[in-house]
C-alpha cells in the first residue's frame, strides 16, 4: 500500500537518466490507493557539464579522480538547484516535503564480474544542504551487494501501482536503456533491461545532425534498414544472455556500434544506420516480450509505455509491428505521466527507505532477498 493513511504525504523524486540531458524533478502526494503528481519540473544540464559526463563514461577515458569529484560536487548543486525550483514552482513549503529521493547520475553500471558497482554522481551531502531537506541516495548498490543487479529498481513501484487480478500487463520503459515490468495477475512481477532504448539513436543523430534526438523518428524513417548490419548487432551475447540483466551507456554506445560489426559504417549512409538503429531497439524489445509472455499460460495483451521513447512515433510503430497481438497505450491511461515515471519511482523509492520498506524486487535483479535501499542524508 502507499500510505497507512489518507494523509498528505509529499515526496521529491530527481531523475537524470541516460540521455545526461537534463534533471527530471517531481513533486508526489502519495495516499493510501493512488500516487498523485502535484508538480514537475526539468532543469537543464549545461553544456559543459554533458560534455564532462560523455567524457567520463567513454570507455577509453583516461581522467582523474579529482575530475570525478569535482563533477559529483558540481550534480550535487545542479540537482538542489532543480529541487529548490521545483519547491519554488509548486508553492509549498520546504517543510511540507518529507524527504528527497535521488536517482543520480549513472556514469557507470558494473553488475557482472568480481568486482560489481553501479556509479551515480550527484553528492546528496549537497542535496540535503542546499534543500534544507532529508535526503535519500545510492539507491543501487545495496542490492548488489546482496548479489542482485542493482537495476532496474522501476518495477517495485510498477508492481505497487499497476500490478492487479484481472489482466496481465506489461510496462515498457524506453530511455536510454529499454525495461520491461512483466505484471501477471497471479504471479510475482519480474523485468530486465531489454538493451538499448535510445541511446544510441541519440548518440548517432548527435554525431551526425548535432540533434539531441531523432524528433518522431523522421530521420529514421527517411533511411533503409541495413539488414547485414542488424543481424550483426543482433549476434551481440547481451540479447541472448537470460535474466536477470541490466546494461548502460557504458556498454552500448558508438564504439560498441563499430566494434560490432564487419561493415565500414562510413559507406553506409547515416540515415540508414538511424533506420537500422530504431529497429534494433524495436526488434530487441519485441523478442523479450514474445519469448517472456510464452512462458505464462495466460494471454497478455496490455502494454503500457513511458520514457522519452514514447515521443518516437517510428519506433512505436516498428514496436506495433512486431507485437500484432498488443494493444499499445500511454502510462497515461493508466495515471501516471510517460514523462515523468522514473522521476516518480525514486520519490517513492525514498518513502520506502524512511518507513523501513524494501526497495528492490529480487525476482527482477536476481539479490538474495528484500533489501532497504538508499543511504539517508538527514537535513
Amino acid at each position: 500500500m502507499l500510505s497507512e493513511s489518507g494523509s498528505t504525504d509529499y515526496f521529491l523524486g530527481l531523475m537524470s537518466g541516460t540521455s545526461m540531458d537534463g534533471i527530471d524533478a517531481v513533486i508526489v502526494n502519495f495516499t493510501k490507493t493512488k500516487s498523485s503528481l502535484v508538480c514537475s519540473h526539468f532543469h537543464p544540464l549545461p553544456e559543459s557539464i554533458q560534455e564532462s559526463l560523455g567524457n567520463i563514461i567513454a570507455p577509453d577515458w583516461k581522467g582523474s579522480l579529482q575530475t570525478i569529484g569535482i563533477l559529483n560536487q558540481q550534480l550535487g548543486k545542479l540537482f538542489a538547484e532543480a529541487a529548490n525550483a521545483l519547491i519554488k514552482k509548486s508553492g509549498l513549503e520546504t517543510e511540507q516535503i518529507r524527504a528527497i529521493g535521488s536517482h543520480g547520475q549513472t556514469v557507470w553500471h558494473q553488475p557482472e564480474g568480481e568486482h560489481c558497482f553501479s556509479m551515480q554522481l550527484g553528492d546528496a551531502n549537497q542535496i540535503s544542504e542546499l534543500t534544507n531537506i532529508t535526503t535519500v541516495a545510492d539507491f543501487r548498490n545495496r542490492d548488489i551487494a546482496a548479489r542482485g543487479q542493482g537495476a532496474p529498481l522501476v518495477p517495485s513501484f510498477h508492481a505497487e501501482l499497476f500490478q492487479q487480478q484481472t489482466n496481465n500487463r506489461i510496462i515498457l520503459n524506453i530511455g536510454g536503456i529499454a525495461n520491461i515490468t512483466l505484471l501477471p495477475c497471479n504471479d510475482q512481477a519480474s523485468g530486465y533491461d531489454t538493451g538499448p532504448g535510445n541511446a544510441l539513436m541519440d548518440d548517432w543523430i548527435r554525431k551526425h545532425k548535432n540533434k539531441q534526438y531523432d524528433k518522431n523518428g523522421a530521420w529514421a524513417q527517411s533511411g533503409t534498414v541495413n539488414h547485414k548490419l542488424l543481424k550483426q548487432l543482433l549476434d551481440d551475447p547481451y540479447f541472448t544472455h537470460p535474466a536477470p540483466k541490466s546494461t548502460g551507456k557504458e556498454y552500448f554506445n558508438l564504439k560498441w556500434l563499430h566494434a560490432s560489426t564487419t561493415l565500414p559504417l562510413n559507406e553506409i549512409k547515416p540515415e540508414d544506420i538511424q533506420a537500422t538503429l530504431t529497429e534494433l531497439t524495436s526488434q530487441t524489445i519485441a523478442r523479450e516480450i514474445n519469448s517472456t509472455t510464452k512462458k505464462y499460460p495466460s494471454d497478455w495483451r496490455e502494454l503500457y509505455i513511458c520514457g522519452g521513447g514514447i515521443h518516437n512515433n517510428f519506433l512505436l510503430e516498428r514496436i506495433q509491428h512486431h507485437l500484432p497481438g498488443f494493444m499499445i497505450r500511454s502510462t497515461e491511461k493508466l495515471g501516471v505521466s510517460p514523462d515523468w515515471m522514473e522521476a516518480i519511482a525514486f520519490a517513492w523509492l525514498a518513502k520506502q527507505t524512511l518507513e523501513g520498506k524494501p526497495g528492490n524486487l529480487p525476482a527482477v535483479t536476481g539479490a538474495k532477498g528484500y533489501r532497504i535501499l538508499g543511504a539517508i542524508y538527514p537535513k
